[in-house]
């Protein structure tokens, strides 16, 4: 009954912005973490950025100083802030959340269906 759903996503030159965003709706009792992965043609998934429900995150050293993580935890959301983008950033980028469901005691992991971000020189 979980649901992720990313936006934001499109195509800009090197240097622009954009800002991504990821909405849980569902049976949601709460979220302890949220972030955001991201996969580029033949490469691996990686982890882009976390942040916990305190507010504390991490970022992948090819992100910091460039892309910030936030969330609204009134509204099961999380952002991703992308500023300077360069063409390697380009990847389809996957939302996260570590998070309960009304039926169960424990935590559990979702996943968007992705956003495709295409940065171009």
């Amino acid at each position: 009954q979980v649901q992720l759903v990313e936006s934001g996503g499109g195509l800009v030159q090197a240097g622009g912005s954009l800002r991504l965003s990821c909405q849980a709706s569902g049976s949601v009792r709460s979220i302890n973490a949220m972030g955001w992965y991201r996969r580029a043609p033949g490469k691996q998934r990686e982890l882009v950025a976390h942040i916990i429900r305190g507010g504390n995150s991490d970022y992948a050293d090819s992100v910091k100083g460039r892309f910030t993580i936030s969330r609204d935890n009134a509204k099961n959301m999380a952002f991703l802030q992308m500023n300077n983008l360069k063409p390697e950033d380009t990847a389809v980028y996957y939302c996260n959340a570590v998070l309960m469901d009304y039926s169960d005691s424990y935590y559990k992991t979702y996943w968007g269906q992705g956003t495709q971000v295409t940065v171009s020189s």
